[in-house]
Formats: C-alpha cells, sequence, structure tokens
C-alpha cells in the first residue's frame, strides 16, 4: 500500500463513496459533495483524487454495462477497501483522541 495518510478531501471523498454503495460514480459523488459539504469540486480534482485513493488501494472500481440513456457509455463505480476503512477509522480515531484533549473552555468565543 503506498502512503496511508488521508487528506481531508480524500478523507471526504472515501466517506461519500461509503454513504452512496453502488451509486458511488463520478458525477454522483460531485453531486453529493457539493449537496452535503456545500464545496463545490471541480470534475478534474475528484479524478485525480480518486486516481490517488485507488492508487494507494483505498478504492476499487467496476464498469456497469453501457445504458441507453448514458448513450452507450459505462460508468465507473467505486468502493472503499479494506485498506480504505481501516484508513478511515484510523484518521477518525486520531480526530477523536485529539478533540477529547481540548478543554471545553478553548471552544468558547475569545476576544482579544
Amino acid at each position: 500500500m503506498k502512503g496511508s495518510n488521508l487528506g481531508e478531501f480524500e478523507e471526504l471523498v472515501l466517506l461519500m463513496v461509503m454513504i452512496l454503495q453502488e451509486e458511488a460514480y463520478v458525477l454522483k459523488i460531485q453531486e453529493e459533495l457539493h449537496a452535503q459539504t456545500g464545496r463545490k469540486v471541480a470534475m478534474g480534482a475528484l479524478h485525480t483524487t480518486l486516481s490517488r485513493l485507488t492508487s494507494k488501494d483505498f478504492l476499487t472500481s467496476v464498469f456497469t454495462g453501457a445504458t441507453q440513456e448514458r448513450g452507450g457509455r459505462r460508468k465507473r463505480v467505486y468502493s472503499v477497501s479494506a485498506a480504505g476503512k481501516s484508513a478511515l477509522q484510523e484518521a477518525t480515531a486520531i480526530r477523536k483522541t485529539l478533540l477529547d484533549q481540548v478543554p471545553n473552555y478553548a471552544w468558547q468565543v475569545r476576544y482579544i
């Protein structure tokens, strides 16, 4: 496995793929990221991230059959691998450990 660190956007993409399940193809991932996070994601940035996550062995993909509605084109549907799930769990555990150490008063707004 190449590099196990996850960037913030990579983490969002992995989570979205897990949420979408069999609907986890590029356009749907892009639409849902915008709907749920408010972020407008460029298609090129999403393709690059999906490719990087695949090369890290965090994602796998399969092509669906061609359909009339897609002009005879197939969709590439992504799924999170066991390594990807493990990386997400590790990232979540690290964040939780750090968040648990923040004192309650640190969350209050301070004016200096």
